[in-house]
């Protein structure tokens, strides 16, 4: 089995979790990318991944190819046209567009009747600001990630400055002015195999403080209300978003749960790898497995009643992930500077492995640390994601003793800016 995976910058998604299981599946892996000094000790061809003529004339010149795959969220309609193009199994590349693009998800969004959050589109040159959104207003690139350049304004004056600011930085993008959704911030994260969709659980976001949307952490939270599975789901179905892992954050407003936004591929920062330890499952290679054409296992730990047609019928959370409590927490730079300090890595070989029944984590939590960051690294605050230090994930029998184990670790070992 020959599994062409397509990527940018190296990731621990893919280093970690992707790489580690086509390996155990057995397949052979080709890299392609435009940054291939990252990715040593594997067979690499630089190549224009963000131009899907040349993914295919690159295919078609090695190999020949049983899975096209990416995990980035700035390819997935580029690897599904050269899926397509091989008669692959392969997402539908209009879902991958849409998803990823917040203008025309929100547009998809109403015209569907899925939700009737108010937003406008601002392309470069726009001289007025919108009058047709109610104010406080979310500002974003229709393409970010990470939530660069995501600002919340109270008023015309302040988005004017706020737009103004975001054009210096992105003079040619796209942006969004969206109503500012308030309410409590969670993920939905689900796996299709492009016939059946199973909800695998979500979690629970904490954000740094406004204006800005810094994700802070996340706690799992195996079991959302079927009210916002269902409308989380419908919102799936209308984008066409159905083969593989997809990671949907949504707020829950006094109307009810509104997309926020949906990535269509798996969650990141070390939470993956978290969803995997609390389901019980070989997550990564279930992905993969679901891009080769194979059919979700039955029955799907997590798997919960939806709207799709043929969605997997509901056997409830997994009794594990019920029992056990899980968070990843993002320790974010404060103040500019050199880091001096800086805690050690603690690496999942390192941790006591879950018991055979993993009810009750052994020595009560199990703590893994991500650096991000070195010492001697400049620091200057973004107020994105990109001011993460390092990743802190945990999992144990409640949110209590994880807590203390987090403050224990940080107090022991803290980052330290001068």
């Amino acid at each position: 089995m020959r599994l062409y995976l397509t990527t940018l910058n190296p990731t621990d998604s893919v280093i970690d979790g992707f790489l580690p299981a086509a390996a155990a599946l057995g397949w052979d892996v080709t890299i392609l990318t435009d940054q291939p000094d990252g990715y040593p000790d594997h067979e690499v061809i630089a190549t224009d991944v963000c131009d899907p003529r040349a993914l295919i004339d690159t295919i078609a010149a090695h190999h020949r190819p049983d899975v096209v795959f990416s995990n980035s969220d700035h390819l997935q309609a580029e690897t599904a046209l050269a899926a397509e193009y091989f008669d692959l199994p392969h997402k539908d590349w209009r879902a991958c567009a849409t998803a990823k693009n917040k203008a025309l998800m929100r547009r998809r969004l109403r015209l569907a009747a899925v939700e009737p959050v108010r937003s406008v589109r601002l392309p470069p040159g726009m001289a007025a600001m919108p009058e047709a959104v109610p104010y406080p207003v979310v500002v974003k690139p229709a393409m970010g990630v990470a939530s660069e350049d995501v600002v919340l304004a109270a008023g015309p004056a302040e988005l004017a400055v706020a737009v103004r600011e975001i054009r210096k930085r992105r003079p040619d993008d796209v942006l969004v002015a969206e109503e500012y959704l308030e309410g409590p911030l969670h993920t939905l994260e689900t796996l299709g195999d492009g016939r059946t969709t199973a909800v695998i659980g979500g979690f629970r976001t904490t954000l740094g403080p406004l204006p800005h949307f810094v994700e802070e952490r996340l706690d799992w939270h195996p079991d959302p209300p079927t009210g916002h599975r269902r409308h989380v789901t419908a919102a799936l179905a209308a984008l066409g978003a159905g083969l593989g892992a997809c990671h949907t954050e949504y707020v829950i407003t006094r109307d009810g749960p509104r997309i926020i936004e949906v990535n269509y591929r798996l969650i990141g920062d070390n939470c993956d790898f978290l969803l995997a330890d609390l389901v019980g499952v070989p997550l990564h290679e279930w992905i993969l497995r679901v891009h080769a054409g194979e059919p979700l296992p039955d029955p799907f730990p997590g798997v919960f009643p939806g709207v799709f047609p043929g969605v997997a019928e509901p056997y409830g959370p997994g009794r594990h992930s019920v029992d056990l409590h899980g968070a990843v927490v993002s320790v974010v730079a404060d103040r500019p500077g050199v880091i001096t300090a800086a805690p050690p890595a603690l690496v999942p070989s390192q941790a006591p492995p879950l018991p055979q029944d993993r009810s009750t984590p052994r020595n009560g939590v199990r703590l893994w640390h991500r650096p991000l960051r070195a010492v001697g690294d400049r620091i200057d605050p973004t107020n994105t994601n990109r001011d993460y230090l390092g990743l802190i994930r945990a999992i144990g029998s409640d949110r209590a003793g994880i807590d203390s184990a987090i403050d224990a670790f940080r107090a022991a070992h803290p980052w330290v800016i001068a």
